[in-house]
């Protein structure tokens, strides 16, 4: 199988704020998506990534939060993913994304969550995660539902973002 680098969008894009369809069966493309950004996520390099922001408005997810270099990696496809359950606990953690790069914000949600997906072979699958997991999965699902992690922020400091985005598009079309 050939696996390819997809581009990342970059926000400002409208592509960003859409609410992306599920993608019900399983299919070899699909497959092939999930291989491409997986091999996109870690040449990023990121812990997570979301079919949106290669362009791809389907239900689709890619995550592996093993930060330990001594420690397997543990990439995750999750299709469909629904979150069914959250914790009353909350934790702050200092996101980033790959579409909005160098801006990073303190974000609080729910410190641990129990997902439930489709998996690559077409089961049905269930976990909790919590810790960085539990944020990644939060901000990955965030994506398949049009929402970015500065979208909890105020709306001053989010515009701010947005300006230095605008102009960080400008400057990467000019090159």
């Amino acid at each position: 199988m050939i696996v390819m680098l997809r581009p990342i969008l970059l926000h400002p894009d409208p592509r960003l704020k859409k609410v992306c369809a599920p993608v019900g069966v399983v299919t070899p493309e699909i497959g092939a998506l999930a291989e491409d950004m997986l091999q996109t996520m870690y040449d990023a390099p990121g812990v997570g990534l979301a079919a949106p922001q290669v362009g791809v408005l389907s239900r689709l997810l890619v995550m592996d939060c093993v930060k330990d270099p001594e420690a397997a990696p543990r990439p995750m496809v999750l299709i469909d993913p629904e979150i069914t359950w959250s914790s009353e606990e909350r934790n702050t953690y200092e996101e980033g994304c790959l579409s909005i790069p160098e801006h990073y914000a303190e974000v609080e949600r729910p410190a641990r969550v129990r997902v439930r997906w489709t998996g690559l072979d077409g089961t049905g699958l269930e976990e909790e995660f919590d810790g960085l997991w539990a944020t990644c999965v939060q901000h990955e699902i965030d994506h398949l539902n049009g929402k970015l992690f500065i979208d909890y922020l105020r709306p001053l400091r989010r515009q701010m973002i947005t300006r230095k985005m605008e102009k960080l598009k400008r400057e990467l079309a000019r090159a």
